[in-house]
Order: structure tokens, then sequence, then C-alpha cells
């Protein structure tokens, strides 16, 4: 038996398309995941979406409100219609494929907590996604993206820009993820000859990563002029108003970089992250090194990189070898 967490209220925690009972249960297994499997906000938020939507189909699809009794009593042929209504909505197979991940991980809580079997969550396959490649940026576009000088003509504050370069450069120079860079604290900053940095990752696991010069310079920018006090158990980056920066600050910035360099719309902040790997393994970076920089889990999920290291390569050749047309 699981001991249940009590979340907090949110509005990701209400679920009036469900009966009180399997509400209950639904509530019960976010704060499970939250406490105990140390799921990210995001990824319970999304959990939580799709477990509604689910149960909103479940409402129609039954004519009532489902209850624990009717979740355990589900048919393979129940969820291929959910499948299939989601489908005919426009969704890809990779949300899909997310979605049945939260329902077979909310049937499965169900049975521990012995509120019956929902087999027919195992009996559904998961949807096939066509595995796509990363796309980098080239090396001089992405260096121009995090050289401050590139924003100069822009009407904003000179922190904010210097502010956004710090930020953009530890996507690109460590390969960190948005929610990763702004997760840093003040005591934690890379700077003042500190050669390395350790972050929060997914699954709130741990690594460290080196911090190169040029970044760790423009983090001291970044603080030499920043007009807020940032206390030491504080985020290192903050917003106009001098709370925690928010991602989508530095999305809208990298739309704007994108304008003014030409860019296509693959050039996101993630991207960033990509072109660090890429061009790490384009120099000769060992492949499980990179793995451990970036923070996965599986090596399977770095070899990807090897595959656009190679495609590159191959654009390389037909553009001139003189036998290649």
């Amino acid at each position: 038996m699981n001991v249940k967490a009590s979340p907090e209220p949110g509005p990701h925690l209400v679920f009036p398309q469900a009966a009180l009972d399997l509400a209950q249960e639904a509530r019960g297994w976010l704060g499970y995941m939250g406490a105990q499997r140390r799921v990210s906000p995001l990824t319970l938020e999304a959990y939580s979406r799709d477990l509604r939507q689910f149960l909103e189909f479940l409402t129609q699809h039954m004519g009532a409100r489902p209850g624990i009794d009717a979740f355990a009593a589900l048919q393979p042929s129940d969820l291929r219609a959910f499948m299939a209504k989601r489908r005919s909505s426009g969704i890809e197979s990779r949300s899909l494929t997310r979605a049945l991940a939260a329902l077979r991980s909310f049937a499965r809580y169900l049975e521990r907590e012995g509120k019956g079997k929902a087999a027919a969550f195992a009996a559904v396959r998961t949807p096939k996604i066509a595995r796509s490649l990363p796309k980098p940026i080239a090396a001089a576009d992405a260096c121009d993206m995090v050289d401050v000088g590139t924003r100069a003509g822009e009407d904003r504050p000179p922190w904010v820009l210097a502010r956004d370069a710090a930020v953009l450069g530890l996507l690109y120079g460590s390969g960190l993820r948005i929610s990763e860079a702004l997760g840093i604290s003040r005591r934690d900053a890379p700077c003042e000859g500190r050669e390395s940095l350790t972050v929060l990752g997914k699954g709130a696991k741990t690594r460290a990563v080196p911090v190169i010069a040029p970044v760790s310079r423009a983090i001291e920018a970044y603080l030499a002029i920043c007009p807020w006090r940032l206390p030491p158990d504080g985020p290192l980056f903050v917003g106009a108003k001098g709370g925690r920066l928010s991602p989508r600050i530095i999305q809208l910035t990298v739309e704007r970089l994108r304008g003014a360099l030409g860019l296509p719309e693959s050039a996101t902040p993630h991207a960033l992250r990509h072109s660090f790997a890429t061009h790490l393994l384009a120099r000769g970076g060992d492949l499980r090194s990179i793995q451990e920089l970036l923070g996965h889990a599986s090596l399977s999920t770095t070899q990807v990189y090897t595959a656009v290291d190679g495609a590159r390569l191959l654009d390389a050749w037909r553009n001139a070898h003189p036998r290649a047309r």
C-alpha cells in the first residue's frame, strides 16, 4: 500500500469529469508522482491534462462520469476509440504516446492501491513515432545568438541583454536545458574562477557540467549590472520585476534573434543544447562523455547525434566531391 502524498491544491488537481471516488484517486496519484517519483511540475501538469481529456472522453463515451469500477472495467476497444478520436483532432503520435504512458501509470497506481486491475492499458500498443533528428544551429550562428552585441540595437535595458546572453551561453556552452539554467541559484553562479556547475536535471538527478570562460564572463557581466539584489538561495536569473525568470522570456528572445539573424524556426533555445552536443561530436568528443554532460539516462538517446553528424558529413561530401553529382 502506497503512502499517499497530500498535494497542494491547484487547477491541475481538479477532475470534474470523474465520479468522486475516481477523482480522489487521481489526486492521490498526482501527489504520489510528484512527492515520491519526483516528476517535474511540467510533467505533472501534462499528465493531469492527459487524464482529464481521457475522463472527459469516457463521460461522453459511457454516458456518465466514470468511477473506479468503470475505469477498472475498461476494454481495449475503449482505449482505441479514445486514441482514434484524439487522432481525428490532429494530435500526433508523440502526444498520444505520452497520454498513454500517463494513463498506464494511473492504472498501475490504482492496482497498487487495491482498486482493481485495468488490464486494457497493457493490451493496447503504443503508437509508433517517426524519430526525427535534432536540428542543430550552425556554429557561427550559435555564437552570434549568445553574443550580447548581436542585440545591441534593441531598446532594452543593458542588464536584460546581458542576462539573456548569459542564459543562452549556458544552453550552448554547457548543454543545459532552459529549466536547468533558470534553476541555478545565486550561490552556485559559475563565475569568479569557478569552472564547473552542478545542475538539477530530469528525475531530480544532479550532474556536473563544465563552464567555459566566455560563459563565466557573460554571467559576471550580468551580475555586475543587475539592478536587483540576488540572495544566495534565490535564483541567479531574474525577470523585470525581480522574480524568477520565465522560460517564455528566453523563448521570445530567441524568436527575435531568429528574425535578426535570418534563422529558421528550428533555431530554438533547445536547439542550442542540440548544437552543443553535435558540435562537440564533430570535434571528436567522446559519445559517453557527451551523454554524461547532457544528463541522458541512456546512451541510445545520445547516439542520435551520430546520425546528425553523419548527415552533415554526407551533405558536405555531396556538395564538394567532384564525383558526387
